[in-house]
């Protein structure tokens, strides 16, 4: 397992709180292994084996446990013979029904220290969440960075240099069993595409009852050809038109808000500058796994542009920034990035190929006058950085830890 360190930093805090630990993301990120990863780290704290409790409800042998009631009398019954704290650890929780109110119980009654993971971002939203309210803390995990494909791939194949490992990248993404496959074209292409039909059946056709799977499958290639693209709902209906299908914006919306609860994709909102807001209009997405889109969609390499894009917006909300793009005067910036205070804007190009694309990339920033760190990001060895404007390498850029 490769330790993932900058998502057990943030974890380790509330180690042994009364905090209910909710950890979130796509299926077959690593929502597991970073269980795993937590009960190797209090074993070394001195915690042991007898204390802990582990369950995935995905696995049958646990189907008698899918109600609130069941999973709690049967948890109370073995925390009775455990000394000392009982350590609970609940995979794929949502498949317990009301599995709020068991566990806002199990707080009360033991003492107990939870460790819950699901794969729908909405996992805590609605009316059973109103048990948890203020009780929980939430850890959104993604797939492998490139830095930790780095990692992987100095374990599997030492002798891999950078760039073959960026090519890697690219074609494949980052979910983390590609590794076992030494990331083989056919077993990749095979894994990936059944995660991402997985995924839509259960955490989007299932999940939120779609009768319409041929729509989902046309707005999800839609997202696919258009990551980091600005359209709408309206656009897209358009689009569905022009295929025969006629579809309203409004239902366009639910079922793009359900592929984003299942971590298929993300929206981002664009805001405006100078008038310091948000616009209602017009967002772009980008896919949680780019790897995914090579298999389902196609082509990575030939839209690699939008493909660097995508891989930059996922690196900036692992390392936890907030991010919008932005509107300045008539020029577009990629990326916004804002945490703990601090603020960053990031340009993405795949080749600063022409002096004409030199003024366009760098010059998206002449109306920006604050000193917040401004990057232009490309795949070119030679630095062109001006005017106080960054130009770095997007390999190392994504390897740095200096933003």
């Amino acid at each position: 397992m490769l330790k993932r360190e900058r998502y057990l930093e943030r974890i380790r805090p509330f180690f042994g709180s009364d905090l209910i630990k909710v950890i979130t993301g796509i299926r077959r990120c690593g929502k597991s292994v970073m269980l795993e990863l937590i009960k190797q780290e209090l074993a070394e704290t001195g915690v042991s084996q007898g204390q802990l409790i582990s369950m995935n409800f995905e696995d049958m042998g646990y189907s008698h446990l899918l109600t609130a009631k069941e999973l709690h009398d049967e948890i109370v019954q073995r925390a009775s013979t455990i000394q000392g704290k009982v350590y609970l650890f609940f995979d794929e929780i949502q498949e317990v029904k009301s599995w709020e109110k068991c566990l806002n119980s199990l707080r009360v009654k033991l003492d107990c220290d939870i460790y819950i993971t699901g794969s729908n971002a909405n996992l805590l939203s609605g009316e059973l969440a109103t048990y948890l309210a203020g009780r929980y803390v939430e850890f959104v995990i993604y797939p492998f960075s490139f830095e930790e494909c780095f990692k992987i791939h100095k374990i599997i194949a030492p002798d891999t240099g950078i760039n073959d490992v960026f090519k890697n990248y690219i074609m494949y993404g980052g979910l983390p069993k590609l590794a076992e496959f030494r990331y083989k074209d056919a077993s990749c292409r095979q894994y990936l595409r059944d995660i991402y039909y997985s995924v839509q059946f259960k955490d989007v056709i299932q999940r939120n009852h779609l009768r319409d799977g041929d729509l989902l499958q046309r707005i999800m290639g839609y997202i696919m050809a258009n990551a980091g693209t600005i359209f709408s709902a309206t656009s897209l209906s358009k689009f569905l038109k022009s295929q025969h299908r006629t579809v309203a914006p409004e239902t366009i919306i639910n079922y793009v808000r359900c592929c984003c609860d299942a971590y298929l994709c993300h929206q981002v909102k664009r805001e405006d500058l100078q008038g310091k807001q948000i616009l209602a209009m017009n967002e772009k997405y980008y896919l949680t796994d780019h790897g995914i889109r090579e298999t389902i969609f196609g082509t990575n390499t030939r839209d690699i542009h939008l493909v660097l894009e995508n891989i930059v917006y996922l690196e900036m909300i692992r390392r936890g920034y907030e991010v919008t793009f932005a509107k300045a005067g008539t020029k577009e910036i990629d990326f916004v990035g804002r945490k703990s205070g601090q603020q960053i804007y990031i340009q993405v190009c795949y080749l600063l190929s022409s002096p004409e694309t030199v003024a366009r990339e760098f010059g998206v920033y002449e109306t920006i006058k604050d000193n917040y760190p401004k990057y232009v990001l490309s795949l070119d060895e030679f630095d062109f950085s001006r005017d106080g404007i960054q130009h770095v390498n997007i390999r190392d850029f994504l390897l740095s830890t200096e933003w």
